[in-house]
């Protein structure tokens, strides 16, 4: 396998032809729990795992939730050229590896990147040519609602959240950042549009996944 201006490829079939899927939105706008279902439904996805130098929450798992490492090996990692993208939220570093998109694509599925608003500036600068999708809350009160019932937030990490939120929400909504934008009021429909946003790509790929 090799790595070609943000590409993968494995053996004939070039991977950069299986469109990866991005998405982002604030912390607690559901995305998710919608892909969580997604994932559960059509097993031509697999999530990529990011990289994070925040402890664990209850719960996490290292390696499924997140891979949870040092600043210290991470910052080698990033000066090593080991990631496609990462960013930095209340002193926290976050990252997409090449390895991680590289461990979904060797399956022959979608690779899902579940990141933030500086990760998706960082991938338009690439030739990864991903399928954009911000998912976002119905208002900014709901959202405080949702992040407070978590009970994981102290006041200061909240407020951090919601201000952050704003600037994620207007980038979401400013034309041709991203391919589909769901207003996630109601978890059911805001599945079904997601869904059949990707309904081509799964079609798509179970007609290669034949010709192999």
């Amino acid at each position: 396998m090799r790595i070609i201006d943000g590409y993968l490829s494995i053996g004939r079939r070039s991977m950069s032809s299986l469109r990866p899927l991005v998405i982002c939105g604030p912390s607690g706008s559901g995305k998710s729990t919608l892909l969580k279902r997604l994932l559960k439904a059509n097993e031509c996805f697999s999530l990529s795992v990011s990289h994070t130098t925040r402890k664990p929450r209850l719960n996490e798992v290292n390696g499924v939730d997140y891979h949870f490492v040092s600043r210290e090996e991470m910052e080698k990692a990033i000066e090593n050229g080991d990631f496609i993208e990462h960013t930095q939220f209340s002193g926290n570093m976050y990252g997409t590896s090449k390895s991680a998109v590289r461990a979904v694509m060797e399956k022959g599925r979608i690779c899902i990147l579940d990141i933030e608003i500086e990760g998706v500036k960082n991938i338009k600068n690439t030739d990864l040519d991903p399928l954009y999708v911000f998912v976002k809350p119905p208002s900014l009160q709901e959202l405080e609602r949702r992040l407070r019932n978590r009970q994981t937030e102290t006041e200061e990490s909240l407020s951090s959240r919601l201000k952050r939120a704003v600037d994620e929400m207007a980038y979401g909504d400013e034309a041709g950042n991203f391919d589909l934008v769901i207003v996630n009021d109601d978890r059911d429909d805001a599945y079904a549009s997601l869904e059949s946003f990707l309904q081509k790509e799964i079609e798509d790929l179970s007609g290669k996944t034949a010709e192999f």
